[in-house]
């Protein structure tokens, strides 16, 4: 959890930070280096990383030695390569998961037997309770030790937390039932556990309580298991954007084309880029014109036309001519590797909320404590011997551990999550659900998120004479014989009106203002209004006042003429998505503010949020500025969830309190993001966002009946009353509660009528 204001610039030095068990220690941390002189430090729980600005020459090793003397690991993490592949096991490489993953196992098998013994007669047999012990004794000790650990490093802090409660009552739990093994009773041959729920005064040397023990260690183990493994993901967003840039190039040195990996690439160097190649680097275009697809990267939804002396960015696709680009930047310097800094830096910055279960431990130990204390000198003034006045005491302890603790936030997040993924909503964390629940403004990126993010056929307008179908036919005859994509909408437009496209003779690519040809004996002409004029053919009065119109709209205007004369115009757009505007509707129902937030023009942008009633537009942003909008908004006191589906949005999504990503768009932005919609459709934002909020509302009402149950017996703890039955029965209502509750999320309805 990061608690401070961003790190400023200058020197910093990233720390990978191990033995993190809440966002407690996260805030102890950051103390801890904050009290060093000249340093300034952000820690986040989620991605367990530190970010630390530092004076010049500082040496890291006094960083990390300050961390271990709070009790947590550190260390520097290996630099990220531009060309590092994702390493899909390395989840599975992870000392720490793989830890505690052999510590759940071994903790399910040890406990299961000494649950099924004690709340089933039948089967103690003889000495069933010696070989309880010898089962539960492993796992209260080994598998719940990051418990004992971390309550450890609580309190010579002097604070307390789930880890705590958790230390405490299964190490009660397994020290009353040594003692009652023994010293008491309990461990004569024949004892059993009678299938009892009455209550009433009971010699506690006569009852073990090692089944509450292990059972609340393996249950919340489980959830710990699947949190840890799923904070795993936080640096996939950081190696899919290095995946984007190109892999090799084909660099020209003495004139000769030779192909090298793109890491050789220097700065000055000249490299060719055909026609569907990626850019390898930044650079300037020496020589070639072609039309540059940004869209991934600026959200500009049409293609660039670039001719010599125009600056291009590495990572974007050439979709029209063979290029020749000088390297102006390579590395660590390009857009892309800055992109991927800006990610880093916004998910490192990100503040996440502290697990609720904590926040009620904080209260919840404390005041169990004072009860056992009080218990403990009630029976001693009353008068009863020091052995039953310690195990009422014990008993107090043992009661408030909640097994369904471990199970609340897990078992909701499994459902709900199970049932996200049906919708195509996937959700990656329990954090991610209380952002939902306070987001009150959502900006939604344009072009792939709100609109499709292709070019396709708006209109077609005719000039006098001329029919649409005719227009269509020949315009689209002589596109379809051109790789440009605006050239593909138009050809792509007139097919799907079952327009038959004849073929095309002689076709030509006038560079930068269109193309010619003949088709079904016309000589055609389709590009700019400049093209026609250079054969002294001109639009009519009425055809060039629509032109203008559309242009101001911010549509994209080809002008069509054949055998001498003008036929009519075609307006290509990024279409509005169908639902886009119901989906708008819906979230302003929420309470939401939409906003819309674009690299795109200002014309285009205004267009798009009147279309779907979108009041705010912020537009022609770059992916930086991007962030510093979401920034700004965050700073104003709004709590901003961020849509998009490009390159550009990843920092975006990585800062803003809750990200959601179209799983139509790019690996980056799906990886940077806290929610992934596998369908395109903005109505999945509104599912997404109730879905978590109706979750989080769940979590809730697991964990105060997680509590609820255990409180309600500590009265008859403290009065000497519990006995094993009772104690295993609250365990097991309060996780059955906690199970049905869950469930009932399978029945969460999206707002897509099928």
């Amino acid at each position: 959890m990061s608690t401070s204001t961003p790190v400023a610039g200058g020197p910093h030095v990233e720390l990978e930070i191990g033995g993190m068990t809440c966002a407690s220690c996260a805030m102890r941390i950051e103390k801890k280096l904050n009290k060093l002189d000249g340093v300034e430090a952000t820690v986040n729980y989620a991605t367990e990383k530190a970010r630390v600005a530092i004076p010049e020459g500082y040496d890291p090793a006094l960083l990390i030695a300050e961390v271990e003397k709070a009790g947590y690991a550190a260390t520097l993490p290996a630099p990220v390569k531009p060309n590092d592949v994702a390493d899909p096991d390395a989840e599975d490489a992870d000392p720490e998961l793989i830890a505690l993953r052999q510590r759940l196992i071994g903790s399910i098998v040890l406990s299961v037997p000494v649950i099924l013994m004690a709340m089933i007669p039948a089967l103690q047999f003889t000495y069933w309770q010696w070989a309880s012990l010898a089962l539960a004794a492993p796992v209260i000790i080994w598998g719940a030790w990051p418990f004992h650990r971390a309550a450890w490093v609580n309190l010579k802090h002097g604070a307390a937390t789930m880890d705590t409660l958790i230390s405490m009552g299964t190490g009660a739990a397994l020290l009353w039932s040594i003692y009652a093994l023994f010293w008491g009773t309990a461990g004569m041959p024949g004892m059993t556990h009678p299938f009892e729920f009455t209550i009433g005064p009971s010699d506690g040397a006569s009852n073990i309580y090692l089944e509450v023990g292990a059972g609340v260690t393996m249950f919340i183990l489980a959830g710990r298991y699947f949190e840890k493994r799923s904070k795993r993901q936080a640096g996939a967003a950081l190696r899919a954007l290095m995946e984007l840039g190109a892999k090799e190039v084909s660099v020209l040195r003495g004139g000769v084309e030779t192909k090298i990996d793109v890491a050789e690439l220097r700065v000055g160097d000249e490299f060719i880029v055909r026609p569907g190649e990626k850019i390898a680097t930044d650079g300037v275009v020496t020589s070639g014109t072609s039309a540059v697809d940004a869209s991934m990267l600026t959200g500009e939804s049409v293609p660039v036309e670039v001719e010599p002396g125009d600056t291009v960015t590495g990572a974007t696709v050439n979709a029209g001519g063979r290029l020749v680009v000088r390297a102006t930047r390579i590395g660590s310097d390009t857009q892309l590797a800055q992109m991927a800094k800006l990610v880093e830096e916004a998910q490192t910055g990100k503040a996440e909320v502290q697990r609720l279960a904590d926040k009620i431990s904080e209260v919840f130990v404390p005041i169990v404590i004072v009860i056992a204390l009080v218990t403990l000198a009630g029976w001693l003034i009353a008068g009863f011997p020091a052995a039953a006045a310690f195990t009422a005491a014990v008993a107090v302890l043992v009661i408030a551990c909640p097994c369904a603790l471990g199970l609340a936030t897990p078992t909701a997040l499994l459902v709900g999550t199970g049932r996200g993924a049906q919708m195509g909503i996937l959700i990656k964390g329990p954090e991610i659900l209380e952002s939902t629940r306070r987001v009150d403004t959502v900006v939604l990126d344009k072009t792939g998120t709100v609109t499709t993010g292709k070019m396709t056929l708006a209109q077609a307008i005719t000039e006098p004479g001329t029919e649409r179908g005719e227009l269509l036919r020949l315009a689209g005859a002589l596109e379809d014989a051109s790789e440009h994509p605006i050239a593909q909408a138009i050809a792509a437009g007139a097919t799907a009106e079952n327009i038959e496209l004849p073929a095309v003779e002689g076709f030509t690519n006038i560079e930068g203002k269109g193309v010619q040809g003949v088709v079904d004996g016309h000589a055609v002409l389709v590009g700019r209004e400049s093209l026609l004029a250079e054969w002294s053919i001109t639009l009519s009065a009425r055809v060039s006042a629509a032109k203008v119109e559309a242009e101001e709209a911010g549509k994209t205007v080809v002008a069509v003429a054949w055998d001498g004369e003008a036929r009519g115009i075609l307006v290509v757009a990024d279409a509005v998505k169908p639902t886009s505007r119901e989906a708008i509707t819906a979230l302003k129902a929420l309470g939401l503010t939409p906003i819309l937030l674009t690299g795109d023009n200002t014309a285009v942008a205004r267009r798009i949020a009147a279309e779907v009633g979108i009041e705010t537009v912020i537009a022609e942003v770059l992916p930086a500025d991007k962030v510093a909008e979401v920034i700004r908004l965050q700073e104003s006191g709004r709590v901003v969830a961020m849509v998009g589906d490009g390159v550009n949005d990843a920092p975006a999504l990585a800062q803003a309190d809750l990200g959601l990503a179209m799983g139509t768009g790019t690996d980056v932005a799906i990886e940077a993001s806290d929610i992934t919609l596998v369908r395109g459709d903005l109505r999945g934002v509104v599912d997404a966002i109730r879905l978590s909020r109706t979750t989080l509302g769940t979590i809730k009402t697991n964990l105060f009946w997680a509590f609820a149950y255990n409180v309600a017996a500590i009265p008859v703890a403290a009065l000497g009353m519990l006995n094993p039955m009772l104690a295993g029965a609250a365990m097991a209502l309060s996780s059955v509660f906690v199970v049905g509750n869950s469930l009932r999320l399978r029945g969460f309805r999206s707002i897509v009528k099928n």
